[in-house]
């Protein structure tokens, strides 16, 4: 209670202070009665002077200093209405704001107050200050005549603009086209056509049309706007009523054409070209060799072939992406789309297809895609696939139970891990370690001890039993200290895992494997020589060792200096004996992926074919299929079509799509041993667990 009296009484002395230079709160008055002076007039004659002479930049500063040398003059005050004025002219808003408010402040009743306040307020503007000049502005354009009334007007309706007054602004846009005519009139629709395309929303629109007759000259533009809403709305039927009666009531407006070539796309959305297939690729920029890749296959898959592919670059934008798409399906007439690859835009691409009802197959790895709606499938190997299988050979076929994780910091390492964590807890097994790490690292040697109970000593019973031991030993500090390091350097790793899974690239795996070994996690049980020679240094009869797993990005390139992979020639007899999981393998011994393989190598020579080649093989050799054995007239029957696909044999497999319209097929179980990388029975993706 003290502190608020405090205060109160604070806030009443404060009012009762005078401001220096005898300031009045009489309402309605100036706050400083300024008075003439003759050395003040010669100060501002000369201010005025600098700036004929050395420009408004240096007039500015001349002007202040005759402001802070006479405050209380009425030549002080003009020179702070001069320094307002020539600062705007100059582009500096900051100090205009600044002058030109403290004037109004301290003389609401100056002669050029009104104009003070229009500069004052454009300067707000120029420093996107929209609220402070829209309230500026409202309460002063009534007041001008002329043009500065035009040019507040325009003004207002951008500060309106700027400060989300969306229905404020366009009303004021359409003021002014109504209270103008003639060159004023066309430059005022100009600017009304500025607020509806960038400055409008859909309500604010709606509301202004509604009250417009077809006689207005704003109505086209207004009405084609509406039509444009529409569309993006996919509103079928209001965006066709809407263009044909723009075309009935202004055949010859500026915005007849625009709308006669909108009705004729969008009477095009029904109009199939069946052999033709659209493609929303990145074939440039940052990502150009994923959409490569994937063109490399489609080509190879519909060579020689009658099927159309019409390629789009989406250059990884986003809003680029769901343009493509509607470009394919309303101007080519594609019955089917592939792609995009980035998640971002495929989610973008995919809601597009969606209201356009086109098939569209998409690539990219981003979780809920095919939840959009029923035309959208995806034929791309998910993180949620690879987990369940990894998990399902891992207890299945191995018998494992127990398991550990070890991932960066990533959505991809965290989206791995949980799913695999998920899988492997849905078939009975456990985790028993999980350990994270940043996604730049290099060195692992903390995450590998804390895998093993190596790093918080505390928490191990026998190595609080063995500090226990040594403090009854009574030994000096050097001799404890030594002890105390053989202790630590004695205790046996706690490895209550089977099999790790690595949730990494390929180049982190070749480095956190070693350091596994340096902590005495034996990763390579399948090489007995190893393994012997282990048992003989250790003197254990028995060791305890532990499966790595990993992710398709295990999969590497091959060597340029060796006749291997690279994952097994950088991480050596430490990664011997992993199993990992991907989409695809150049050397299976499956027909149709050696098939693949050949023919990809016979077009493309010393090239490496990657899982994107394959997947866009397989995705363009399942459309031919379709449009030559089944021969769809339109994209409803070539849906149910793809729907209704079972066990298409292709370079990634036997595939199917399932009831959310995800690929489904046997993945491709690889492990390493000191012959290099070897193919396990497959692992069907995707398998219902009882």
């Amino acid at each position: 209670m003290t502190h608020r009296i405090f205060l109160l009484s604070l806030g009443v002395c404060l009012a009762a202070c005078p401001r220096p230079g005898g300031s009045t709160t009489v309402n309605g008055k100036p706050r400083v009665e300024a008075k003439s002076d003759k050395r003040a007039d010669q100060a501002l004659a000369d201010a005025v002077h600098v700036q004929d002479t050395k420009g408004r930049k240096a007039a500015v500063d001349a002007y202040l200093s005759v402001r802070k040398a006479f405050p209380e003059t009425t030549a002080g005050e003009e020179a702070l209405y001069r320094a307002g004025i020539a600062a705007y002219e100059e582009g500096d808003y900051a100090t205009a704001r600044r002058s030109l408010d403290e004037l109004i402040f301290e003389n609401p009743l100056y002669p050029q107050a009104d104009q003070a306040r229009l500069t004052s307020a454009l300067a707000a503007l120029e420093l996107k200050q929209y609220r402070d000049a829209y309230q500026a502005l409202q309460s002063l354009v009534d007041t001008l005549s002329g043009p500065d009334k035009r040019r507040a007007e325009e003004a207002l309706a951008r500060a309106a603009a700027g400060a989300k007054q969306y229905a404020d602004a366009l009303k004021l846009a359409l003021k002014r086209v109504d209270d103008t005519s003639g060159a004023e009139r066309d430059e005022a629709l100009k600017a009304m056509e500025d607020v509806v395309e960038t400055k409008a929303n859909f309500l604010s629109v709606a509301e202004a049309y509604q009250g417009l007759s077809p006689g207005h000259p704003a109505w086209p533009l207004l009405t084609f706007k509406l039509a444009r809403i529409y569309f993006h709305l996919r509103d079928w039927q209001r965006l066709d009523e809407t263009l044909r009666t723009l075309l009935r009531e202004a055949p010859s407006s500026p915005w007849a054409p625009s709308a006669r070539q909108m009705l004729d796309r969008t009477a095009r959305r029904f109009e199939v070209k069946p052999k033709v297939v659209g493609a929303v690729l990145p074939l440039s920029g940052k990502y150009k060799a994923l959409g490569e890749a994937v063109m490399r296959g489609l080509t190879l898959a519909l060579k020689g072939s009658d099927v159309e592919l019409i390629a789009k670059d989406s250059q990884g934008d986003v809003n680029l992406a769901g343009k493509l798409v509607e470009e394919l399906a309303l101007d080519e007439g594609a019955i089917a789309i592939v792609g995009p690859l980035l998640s971002d835009d495929a989610r973008r691409a995919a809601l597009v297809a969606e209201e356009l009802q086109v098939p569209i197959i998409s690539l990219s790895r981003a979780e809920g895609l095919t939840a959009i709606g029923p035309h959208v499938f995806r034929n791309m190997l998910t993180n949620q696939q690879q987990a369940d299988a990894l998990a399902e050979y891992a207890t299945k076929s191995l018998g494992f139970k127990s398991f550990g994780v070890l991932y960066p910091n990533i959505p991809f390492g965290v989206e791995v891990a949980n799913d695999f964590w998920d899988a492997v807890e849905k078939r009975g097994g456990t985790l028993r370690a999980a350990e994270t790490y940043d996604h730049d690292q290099t060195t692992f040697t903390s995450e590998a001890k804390r895998l093993v109970g190596r790093y918080y000593m505390e928490d191990r019973g026998d190595y609080l039993e063995k500090l226990r031991e040594l403090r009854e030993q009574g030994l000096d500090d050097y001799h404890r200290r030594k002890a105390l390091e053989k202790v630590k350097k004695d205790l046996p790793p706690v490895i209550d895992f089977e099999a790790l899974l690595i949730a990494d690239s390929w180049q982190r795996v070749s480095l956190v494997a070693p350091a596994l070994a340096v902590e005495d996690i034996i990763t390579n049980a399948c090489d007995k020589k190893d393994l012997e020679k282990i048992q003989k240094t250790t003197g254990q009869d028995k060791l305890k060792t532990v499966v790595l797993l990993g992710p398709s990005t295990w999969s590497s390139p091959k060597s340029r200096t060796v006749d291997d992979y690279e994952l097994v020639v950088r991480g050596g007899k430490f990664v011997h004996c992993s199993i990992y999981v991907d989409g695809f393998y150049e050397g299976s011994s499956r027909k149709a992926t050696k098939a693949f393989v050949d023919l990809f190598h016979d077009a493309n020579k010393d090239a490496q074919p990657s899982l994107l080649d394959a997947v866009g093989f397989d995705t363009g050799g399942m459309l031919k299929l379709l449009l030559d054995t089944k021969a769809p007239k339109s994209r409803a029957e070539l849906r149910e079509q793809l729907a209704g696909l079972h066990d298409y044999d292709g370079a990634t497999g036997l595939t199917r799509f399932d009831e959310k319209r995800e690929a489904v097929k046997p993945l491709f179980m690889l492990t390493i041993d000191p012959k290099g990388i070897k193919e396990l029975p497959p692992v069907a993706a995707g398998k219902p667990q009882g």
